[in-house]
């Protein structure tokens, strides 16, 4: 599996899965909202901290024309584009300490850029990585962009098909990008768990050959949990501090005990899944000594022949493998057996 590395963290290949917080437009207009979202993020076991930079001037126009009203049976219905990410948006001037946060708790901060402008400012703050978000999937010339910095690029992949997801990586390829993750994502907000879909996270990693993970928007922590049993490396989920500040993506976002919840899930599914490993451990031979084997169910004297009277297959396991049954019947006992005796070789003749 391919592997690449953020700063000194370690993304795909052996490396458990690296968690995702994502902060989005869950901030409440307040930086404090934000830095303490930071702090419980590391609390409930997040890895990364992920934000969204832009601007509602860099990301649509202030047009009040058709086009730019959403009306696509979301909760965000009956609002303007303009409007709505003039809302959403995080502070281009908060970044700074945002990202100081973050590292003074340990975790990794980067950010979505939307425009060439967001990708330089992030760039004068040493953004480690980057995340394409699922609508900006077709924006090549962006993609080409940010892939030719040569930090890795985390691409979702909500409104593409197999042609965008591969020109997208093969536009990162001919930057000379290699450090490429994929994460299947469903636009929709909530995502309803019959279109997560999420058999496709190995076929992205073995038909790409790239990082394979889950940009999740169902509600709840089934997603990550099965996500990981397929391969996925990456798993990326919208945090906020208190639904009670409320915001626009409030609604499909995990709080700290919530998060927690699915990080402590995820581990666990991580160590259950463990390895093909058909080795005869310590743990197997212990427990091996219930399974069944060959022993003497009646007395036998000695020269008596071994019959299905007298051989039987039971727990536990000290006598002979059970598959030596036919064999051993029509011998004849060496030596006197008692009932309850395991049957081994140096009974019988």
């Amino acid at each position: 599996m391919e592997s690449f590395r953020i700063n000194n963290r370690g993304i795909g290949g052996d490396n458990s899965c690296f968690i995702i917080a994502e902060l989005s437009a869950n901030h409440g207009g307040k930086i404090e909202i934000a830095i303490e979202a930071i702090r419980a993020a590391k609390h409930a076991g997040a890895d990364a901290i992920k934000f969204q930079t832009f601007t509602a001037d860099t990301i649509t126009l202030n047009s009040k024309k058709k086009w730019f009203k959403i009306d696509h049976g979301t909760v965000w219905d009956g609002h303007y584009l303009h409007d709505l990410y003039q809302e959403a948006a995080l502070p281009w001037e908060w970044h700074k300490e945002l990202f100081e946060t973050a590292t003074e708790e340990g975790l990794l901060c980067f950010s979505s850029p939307f425009d060439k402008t967001a990708v330089d400012f992030l760039e004068e703050l040493n953004c480690p990585a980057y995340k394409i978000a699922s609508f900006e999937i077709t924006d090549i010339p962006l993609i080409k962009y940010v892939a030719s910095i040569g930090k890795p690029i985390i691409i979702s992949t909500g409104i593409a098909d197999e042609e965008d997801i591969q020109l997208a990586i093969d536009t990162c390829r001919a930057a000379g990008n290699e450090k490429i993750a994929i994460l299947k994502c469903t636009s929709a907000y909530p995502a309803l768990p019959e279109d997560a879909n999420l058999l496709i996270i190995p076929d992205i990693s073995e038909s790409f050959n790239v990082v394979a993970g889950l940009s999740d928007h169902t509600l709840g922590v089934e997603g990550p949990i099965v996500a990981v049993a397929l391969g996925a490396k990456i798993i990326e989920k919208h945090f906020i501090l208190d639904k009670s500040i409320g915001g626009l993506d409030a609604h499909f976002s995990l709080d700290e005990k919530e998060f927690k919840m699915m990080v402590e899930a995820v581990r666990k599914a991580e160590l259950m899944m463990g390895k093909v490993d058909y080795e005869m451990t310590e743990s197997k031979k212990k427990s091996r000594e219930f399974s069944r084997s060959l022993f003497v169910v009646e007395d036998i004297k000695g020269g008596e022949m071994l019959t299905d009277k007298n051989i039987r297959s039971i727990r536990p396991g000290f006598g002979m493998h059970p598959k030596f049954y036919k064999d051993v019947l029509g011998k004849k006992a060496s030596k006197d057996i008692e009932k309850g005796t395991p049957l081994i070789k140096e009974l019988f003749k």
